[in-house]
């Protein structure tokens, strides 16, 4: 009797717990699916039925969003994404390797000054970057968001990667050291490829970042050739305030890469979270 009852409360709770993912999953991919479906309609449809399924397929707005700028957007975000991304993982790398690897005098006085950085808000410091930028003469350049980027990403990804790091084995790298290895064929031929989960959720993470992010690049960006698909997206948005499905086909072009590169990526992702931050 008890078995049963403890039975009939267990399939309670798993019916809970399914019924709770399936409500997740309405709430995330229904947007998706709207956005999708409403790229696909014209613009009458839409403003009589925005619910609704589209009564035929205009890819066309996909063609037009296009031609429109969202090709060149899609470039310099790709372009910036790329570099701020390769630049902030192999710093952080590296600064994590040698916090936790390395003898350092004062590290831990270190590691804190590196934290420190994730307690400065962009918005602060907005009046005295654009003094800097304009003095290196790289303002209105998407060299200015790489830098920018790859300044604010690089203490939470330090902190993410030496997480996962010290908790490697410290036999390995002393046995490569015997071994004659250098400290940076140590980091390259071990430490790095040992670290793949954790790099893998880095990656992901600032490139979410970097695709996204509107402050800096709406600030530091003046100049239509050099804008990214925030603010691109955002000024065709304010050009064509009448063409809704033809704006949200370039939504739907914005955000396909991330989230094929976030499915292709998420069994990193979800270990390198789980054996980094979670420990």
């Amino acid at each position: 009797m008890v078995k049963q009852h403890l039975s009939f409360w267990g399939a309670v709770g798993r019916l809970l717990v399914w019924g709770l993912l399936i409500v997740l999953v309405i709430i995330v991919l229904y947007p998706l699916l709207w956005m999708i479906l409403s790229s696909l309609k014209d613009n009458n449809q839409f403003l009589s039925d925005p619910f609704g399924f589209p009564e035929r397929l205009n890819w066309h707005n996909y063609v037009d969003a296009w031609n429109l700028g969202v090709s060149h957007y899609l470039i310099n975000s790709l372009i910036v994404t790329v570099a701020s991304v390769v630049l902030t993982t192999l710093v952080s790398a590296w600064a994590a390797f040698g916090l936790t690897k390395l003898v350092i005098p004062f590290g831990n006085i270190m590691l804190f000054v590196i934290l420190g950085g994730l307690m400065l808000a962009p918005t602060v410091a907005l009046i005295p970057l654009l003094r800097v930028l304009q003095e290196l003469g790289i303002y209105n350049t998407l060299l200015a968001l790489v830098v920018l980027y790859a300044a604010f990403r690089i203490p939470f990804i330090t902190f993410l990667i030496r997480s996962y790091m010290v908790d490697l084995p410290h036999e390995v790298d002393e046995a490569s050291r015997l071994d004659g290895c250098s400290r940076a064929q140590s980091f390259w031929r071990l430490i790095f490829p040992m670290s793949k989960p954790i790099i893998a959720s880095a990656v992901i993470l600032q490139c979410l970042f970097a695709w996204n992010e509107y402050l800096f690049a709406f600030v530091f960006i003046s100049s239509d050739n050099t804008e990214t698909l925030p603010v691109g997206l955002a000024n065709l948005s304010s050009t064509l305030n009448t063409d809704y499905p033809m704006v949200f086909a370039g939504m739907t072009l914005a955000a396909a890469p991330m989230v094929v590169m976030f499915f292709v990526g998420q069994r990193y992702f979800v270990r390198g979270l789980a054996d980094g931050i979670g420990k």
